[in-house]
């Protein structure tokens, strides 16, 4: 077993081991043990219930572009853990991280700091930012937001970009609950950018940026965004107006994110100018896998990372363009702890077939479960194993037909890791796929 490995082992038993526990103190406390290097370089923090990832990869592409040094903290992995940790192009390596781990462990060891599996990957990502002197960090919120790992920094701006009902055993059962979790990353006198938000969750968002006295920027009002194609949209607002920007991601859905990281680099154009010409460089090439990704067109074969009710939603509104009538068999499973049922009911009326399989169990929810759910809608075949799964539902499927993968980041992971071309997988792949 090499040093890696043994690295990884040690980071997964404490997930095992403390799973959430959601505290800042012990971040904090960390970071102040090494320096607070999370207090060395400028931040934007972005939270919210989907899309925050796109967005904090199309700012990282955008900024790269107007030739910042760019650190980016994203998660979930899909295939090696090393995709959260990237500056620019490369990510950290796996040296990096048995050494910053070990420097944690030694840093914590003995003093009552507890960390998480997630805590000590961020504060080994600022460590790293700070050490490779960074000009700029964009910060994806793991979860939540008032007591998330990451909301120690202090950004130059952050953003929230939906909110919606997910994790609600965390973060409540309604969206006022939610966005009150999520809304703690809105900083005192920091402008905050608002993406598409329903009025309960606004109203929320609204009081506390108040509060904190934080400028809003929020989309409608302080921008606005128009689509021209599938892949190109207009930016209006905060001084600029942008035209025929085409986009590197695919979906509608897209250039609601599109507009919101555009958003918060206006807000932080006096600390971080970028010209017109980088962002249209940065917005075409940006790239986000396990979203709307085309990985074959014979099957045409889309892996989709939608995880709750309103990535599928976004997910149902996309497809009938890309299947351009192609009959769709769907492989599917999702977390045992998602309201998946109405994601089901969402997806199951456009099936021809589904394949229901199992990631992480006992996290996974029991094909058995699902798929009962999916009977009155089209045939509906168990297979547990998520690679059988794979290889029945491909057997299965014709060159004219589709086949759609989606329910859970786990499950896209999983095939990027194993069955698909290295060309076709985020990152550094020589390790196996983990949580």
């Amino acid at each position: 077993m090499t040093e890696y490995q043994r690295t990884l082992e040690w980071l997964y038993a404490l997930e095992a081991a403390k799973g959430m526990d959601f505290k800042l103190e012990r971040v904090a406390l960390a970071l102040q043990r090494l320096g607070d290097p999370h207090r060395r370089f400028v931040s934007l923090h972005i939270g919210g219930t989907n899309g925050k990832g796109s967005v904090a990869a199309m700012l990282h592409a955008m900024l790269a572009a107007a030739g910042y040094r760019v650190g980016l903290y994203t998660s979930p992995h899909l295939v090696e853990l090393t995709e959260r940790v990237r500056i620019g192009s490369g990510e950290i390596t796996r040296p990096e991280v048995v050494e910053l781990t070990a420097e944690i462990r030694r840093a914590t060891a003995g003093r009552g700091i507890d960390l998480t599996f997630f805590e000590v990957l961020t504060v080994m990502a600022f460590v790293y930012f700070a050490r490779r002197a960074v000009d700029v960090a964009v910060v994806e919120v793991g979860l939540g937001g008032r007591l998330d790992a990451t909301n120690v920094v202090d950004p130059a701006a952050a953003a929230i970009t939906t909110i919606g009902l997910d994790h609600v055993q965390w973060l409540g059962d309604t969206l006022a609950a939610i966005a009150a979790e999520k809304g703690g990353i809105i900083k005192p006198g920091r402008p905050v950018v608002f993406g598409r938000l329903a009025t309960a969750a606004y109203t929320v968002l609204q009081r506390l940026a108040g509060e904190r006295g934080a400028r809003i920027i929020s989309l409608g009002a302080d921008y606005r965004i128009a689509s021209r194609s599938a892949g190109e949209l207009d930016f209006e607002g905060l001084g600029w107006q942008l035209r025929g920007l085409a986009l590197g991601l695919r979906g509608r859905h897209q250039h609601d994110n599109a507009a919101t990281a555009l958003a918060v680099l206006a807000a932080v154009r006096d600390v971080l100018p970028v010209g017109v010409d980088p962002i249209r460089r940065g917005l075409a090439a940006v790239r986000w896998p396990g979203r709307l990704d085309v990985v074959n067109l014979a099957p045409l074969t889309i892996l989709d990372g939608a995880h709750n009710l309103d990535g599928v939603t976004a997910l149902v509104g996309e497809l009938p363009s890309l299947l351009a009538g192609r009959p769709l068999h769907l492989l599917f499973s999702v977390m045992r702890d998602k309201d998946w049922r109405p994601m089901v009911e969402c997806l199951a009326p456009l099936c021809a077939s589904v394949v229901v399989t199992e990631v992480l169990p006992p996290r996974g929810a029991p094909a058995a479960a699902v798929a009962e759910s999916f009977r009155p809608y089209c045939p509906v075949t168990v297979e547990p194993d998520p690679l059988d799964a794979w290889r029945r539902l491909t057997a299965a499927t014709r060159a004219d037909e589709a086949i759609v993968a989606a329910g859970s980041l786990f499950l896209v992971g999983a095939l990027y890791a194993t069955v698909l071309p290295a060309t076709l997988r985020p990152g550094d792949t020589r390790g196996a796929l983990h949580p």
